[in-house]
């Protein structure tokens, strides 16, 4: 890395570290089945894990020991492997586009509307959905 991209990179972080709030401490809470972190200054989020890419299936065992990084910006989870930006978490960025996208497409797949039920029905008494084409 060149002198300028280092001065940059520590603009940026100083701009960060004024602009949004740092995880100070975190934990999970069993009762509620909910991580809970408090941020600087006086504020707390709380949020499923399964909503978050990595924590998706997680048991409670796995989620006791949460470290947080030294600029306050990460969550860390040992046991999983897995890691949170707090301020990708707190503009409501819960994992990659990818992974988002495939959350939405599993939840309209499980759609159960009046009009897919009929198109279904309808595709079925087709011969339902055709084969893909071998090559040969």
């Amino acid at each position: 890395m060149d002198l300028h991209n280092f001065k940059l990179a520590n603009r940026r972080a100083r701009r960060l570290q004024a602009s949004v709030p740092r995880a100070i401490a975190a934990r999970f809470d069993h009762r509620s089945g909910r991580i809970v972190v408090d941020l600087s200054p006086n504020i707390a989020i709380t949020f499923v894990p399964r909503q978050i890419q990595g924590l998706e299936n997680a048991v409670p065992s796995q989620l006791n020991k949460i470290e947080i990084s030294p600029s306050g910006f990460g969550l860390h989870f040992p046991k999983l492997d897995a890691d949170v930006y707090i301020p990708a978490l707190l503009e409501g960025c819960l994992g990659s586009k990818r992974w988002i996208a495939a959350q939405f497409g599993r939840s309209g797949g499980r759609s159960r509307s009046t009009a897919k039920k009929r198109a279904s029905r309808a595709n079925g008494a087709l011969g339902g959905r055709p084969r893909n084409a071998t090559k040969k």
